[in-house]
């Protein structure tokens, strides 16, 4: 199975030059900024101590209530996964009313009610919401937790915690939030399988009474309604919500690492690293150097034109996008650089990365990246304020981050006033180079080597190992020498014999295999077709309108993707005749090496190489092909794609695999094989 990928970008410069004389040994002055009037919600506070924030907007028949619970974090120990299964639990079912009867209660009015582990929200068509808000209250007040909808939701988060352990970006988060804060703070937990299990439906309900309270709680209505009818619709629903004040806990303390090191953690099926450069920054919103950090980051990695993007992504090519974000959290925050490399850079993009880092560090940004960043803080500004949602957005973020009421009234005074030696000041107090967590996720025995000796200022920077749950480990064996007598030769006799034998195979003409899967929640069909002469095609369907269609005759081939049409390049050409047969592996090339034994999905597989940019793996114990690696090229872009091969079933004598996962990046595709025939349904016609 092969995936093309095409990217299309358009890039627009507009440059206007004054022809004024000018005095190019100063700075231009910025100008003044614009003059903001934000309108302020009316307020009140019921008894139980609920804050209720109104701004009425008579503009359409609508109206949004959103409550916030403003907890401070607290750890969940060994049992993390409470604060999710509640989440999930909640809206399913009430006291009054059966899940069944909520659910189409809320569809029949055309409204939206959802939970979180401290908020819900409502919306609807004005002359419905009080019937909503109220039933978005039934639901806050009067749940109903069922030992029957516990384990269901349970399995279900279980279940995506699977599908996330072989994911190198799930993974990397994880690891790099433990690493950052440690793993006994809040901030620092993240669930497991095993985390989750512990969890019974008495710690929901135990979580459920100790922190849903009103006492530090805010809710915001907005849209078209009045406000004195608010008073009386949140007084009737809520006024008789009553709890104690939710417990607090002091946090730990959060110590920055000590020195610049590589953590690393294996992820054997990785086609790409997951880069994560960070350190632990104390900085708040109301604190001054909030907004020259906010450009500061922008220049560096908060836009398509960043030093990062600019760096990693269009001089060299490692990714398809590398950002930085800073925060500015009242109770702990990092700042954290990001990309997704292919495993052959990820050395060299540690390094840029450093590099553009200390960039920002060591030399004042120039006139045109500071003036372009502050024009889009401004742009965004105003293209926010159109949305009367941003009102009491604003307005919560005052009550809950202790800021002046004056704050984003003169937000783009303050950052009009950003200098570039502000920019260098906040870089070097934020942007912790000498002493930052680069954590890196991938398949070790491809980047770890490599890894170990990335150089910066000429010193070596150490690499310590980590598992997939925190913990360090020693260095993990990454590739185990290959047993005297196999060769590329006996492992493609081994994998020939596993599916049913060169005498089965020699029967076989041609091959048509069709699968379904699902791509954010959309449904997708996959049909494949090959022939022994080297012809395929593969047609990829959404919705039953064909997305994108790859079709090789033999001598040439296409690939057609939206309605537009692509020949192939003389390269793709060469590796589809490389590729081409219904069972490559009958013959051996003379440029294919077995380069040793590797992990796949935790089974040691032999992997072989067929080229510079091709890997194929085969189980140690079974003979079968368990992966594929592919690294292609496009746009100027280049990104490694793996299908892995699993489920083998027989079809008329020979096994073919009725699961197939193709990843590419941090997107993985699982397709289940709903039919496979053998010498049939392929025509001549399917390769035109």
């Amino acid at each position: 199975m092969k995936t093309k990928i095409v990217s299309l970008f358009i890039l627009c410069l507009m440059v206007m030059g004054a022809q004024a004389q000018i005095d190019r040994s100063k700075q231009p002055e910025p100008g003044p900024a614009p003059k903001i009037n934000l309108g302020k919600p009316r307020s009140f506070t019921l008894n139980n101590g609920l804050k209720v924030m109104v701004v009425e907007n008579h503009k359409l028949p609508r109206v949004r209530a959103s409550l916030v619970i403003d907890n401070k974090p607290h750890s969940e120990g060994d049992k993390q996964g409470v604060k999710s299964l509640y989440s999930a639990m909640m809206g399913n079912g009430t006291e009054k009313m059966t899940k069944d009867e909520f659910n189409q209660r809320v569809d029949f009015l055309g409204a939206n009610v959802g939970y979180g582990s401290e908020m819900a929200y409502a919306s609807s068509l004005s002359k419905f919401f009080p019937e909503v808000f109220g039933l978005m209250a039934q639901g806050l007040l009067q749940p109903k937790f069922t030992q029957e909808e516990f384990e269901t939701q349970k399995d279900r988060l279980i279940e995506g915690l699977k599908s996330n352990e072989k994911s190198a970006g799930a993974i990397a988060s994880n690891v790099s939030g433990a690493l950052a804060f440690g793993k006994n703070h809040p901030y620092g937990e993240f669930e497991t399988e095993e985390t989750v299990e512990r969890v019974t439906l008495e710690d929901v309900k135990t979580y459920y009474h100790n922190f849903i309270s009103p006492k530090n709680a805010y809710l915001v209505i907005l849209g078209d309604i009045d406000y004195s009818d608010v008073k009386k619709l949140a007084k009737k629903e809520l006024g008789d919500w009553s709890a104690d004040v939710p417990p607090s806990a002091s946090l730990p303390t959060v110590t920055p690492a000590q020195y610049t090191q590589i953590d690393f953690i294996d992820v054997p099926n990785a086609v790409q690293s997951e880069l994560r450069l960070q350190n632990t920054v104390d900085l708040e919103m109301k604190d001054e150097d909030y907004f020259p950090v906010l450009v500061a980051n922008q220049i560096l990695g908060g836009s398509f034109g960043s030093y990062l993007n600019m760096n990693l992504r269009e001089e060299h090519g490692y990714t398809y996008g590398a950002r930085s974000y800073t925060g500015a959290d009242k109770y702990a925050s990092r700042f954290q650089a990001s990309a997704s490399v292919r495993n052959a850079v990820t050395d060299s993009a540690v390094v840029e990365s450093l590099k553009e880092i200390n960039r920002i560090r060591n030399e004042k940004v120039s006139y045109e990246d500071l003036s372009n960043a502050k024009n889009k803080f401004a742009g965004d500004f105003v293209l926010r304020l159109e949305d009367p949602s941003t009102i009491a957005d604003y307005a919560l973020n005052i009550e809950t981050n202790d800021l002046d009421d004056d704050f984003y009234e003169k937000f783009l005074q303050k950052i009009n006033a950003v200098t570039p030696e502000d920019i260098q000041r906040v870089a070097k107090k934020y942007f912790k180079t000498d002493k930052m967590q680069i954590v890196v996720a991938g398949k070790g025995s491809e980047v770890a080597d490599n890894l170990e000796n990335v150089t910066v200022n000429g010193k070596k920077i150490p690499v310590r190992y980590y598992d997939k749950k925190g913990n360090l480990v020693e260095k993990p064996e990454y590739s185990k020498a290959v047993p005297e007598g196999v060769s590329v030769e006996t492992v493609y006799n081994d994998y020939i014999k596993a599916i049913g034998g060169k005498k089965a195979i020699s029967d076989v003409n041609s091959v048509m295999m069709q699968g379904s899967a699902t791509v954010q929640g959309m449904p997708l069909t996959l049909t494949m077709k090959e022939t022994k002469d080297g012809k395929s095609s593969q047609v990829t369907k959404m919705n039953g309108m064909t997305m994108s269609k790859q079709v090789f005759d033999g001598k040439t081939g296409y690939a057609e993707a939206q309605g537009q049409k692509m020949d192939y390049t003389e390269e793709q050409i060469a590796e589809a005749k490389k590729n081409a047969g219904l069972f490559p592996e009958l013959e051996t090339p003379k440029d294919a090496t077995l380069t040793g034994i590797e992990k796949v999905d935790g089974k040691d597989a032999y992997a072989v190489s067929t080229s510079e940019n091709s890997k194929s793996y085969y189980s140690v114990e079974s003979g079968l092909k368990l992966q594929e690696s592919n690294t292609v090229s496009q746009g100027g872009q280049t990104m490694t794609t793996s299908t892995k091969y699993d489920n083998y079933k027989e079809v008329k004598g020979v096994k073919f695999p009725h699961t197939v996962i193709q990843s590419f990046g941090p997107q993985e595709i699982k397709v289940d094989m709903t039919e496979i025939k053998v010498n049939e349904g392929v025509s001549d016609a399917d390769f035109q």
